[in-house]
This record gives structure tokens, C-alpha cells and sequence, in this order.
């Protein structure tokens, strides 16, 4: 039988690897990102309108600060621990979009911190912000700012 097994035929192994597939698939791949990508960054402009004295919405914030003797304050107003839900129910009533902030002392127990935050959340605060600041040592990138 001619031209069968072990007549003529190379009984090597193939030794090279066909990369044809592998270039069909690469530059299919090419072609997907070279149509997307200017479709991506036209996405992500953004020709916001313009208006004229139209003023922006001012969101109401009220401020529960803890103090070092862990004196509760709500505006700057002494106010006991178990009246704050009430008190923050009250402000929701009149602005239903209030964020509270919370400053806590920093030696002040996580615990304590957790219990304001649940009776804010009681009094129906859904939209919470924590007061911080920024470190002000020498190495602190921010330290230079405005110098």
C-alpha cells in the first residue's frame, strides 16, 4: 500500500508548533480592542449643561460630637445619651435628607462610638459621615500644600 504507515513517512515527531491559530486569535482580539476603545472613551466624557442662578441643593448636616469626658453634643448642645433618637427624629422630620456626622475624641472606645451610632440609626438617620483630619507631620505629603 503506498503512501501508508512506514512507507516514506517521517517517523520524527513534530518539533515545531503551529502558531497560525495563535496569530488568527491575536488579531481577532486586535480587531475587538482597536473598535471598543473609542467607543470607551467616548463614554466617559461627560457635556454637563449649564444653568444660571440655579442654586445647588444644600444638604442639611447635624453634628454629634463625643468629648474626651464622653459629654454627648448634638450641635454643639449638651445632650443626653438616651435623648438622641428622639432629638435626630425630630430634625428628619423637618429634612428627611439629613446626614449625620459623628466626631468622636479619638480616646474615645469604639463601644461608645457604636452605641451613638445605633441611636442615630434608631432616630432614622440613613446617611452617616465621620469627622477626621488630616496628619500635619513634616513627612505628610499634605504638609506642603499651600507653602
Amino acid at each position: 500500500m503506498a503512501g501508508g504507515p512506514g512507507y516514506g513517512a517521517d517517523d520524527r515527531p513534530l518539533s515545531e508548533i503551529n502558531v497560525t491559530p495563535l496569530v488568527d486569535v491575536m488579531l481577532v482580539l486586535l480587531v475587538i480592542f482597536i473598535v471598543t476603545a473609542p467607543l470607551l472613551a467616548q463614554a466617559l466624557r461627560v457635556d454637563l449643561p449649564r444653568a444660571n442662578g440655579v442654586a445647588g441643593s444644600e444638604t442639611k448636616v447635624v453634628t454629634v460630637t463625643l468629648l474626651p469626658d464622653h459629654t454627648l453634643l448634638l450641635d454643639d448642645h449638651e445632650v443626653p445619651m438616651r435623648a438622641l433618637a428622639d432629638l435626630v427624629r425630630q430634625r428628619l422630620t423637618a429634612d428627611p435628607d439629613l446626614v449625620a456626622r459623628v466626631a468622636a475624641d479619638g480616646g474615645i472606645a469604639y463601644q461608645e462610638v457604636a452605641e451613638v451610632i445605633g441611636l442615630l440609626r434608631e432616630g432614622g438617620v440613613h446617611r452617616l459621615a465621620f469627622a477626621t483630619q488630616q496628619p500635619a507631620t513634616e513627612g505628610h505629603p499634605m504638609s506642603r500644600v499651600g507653602r
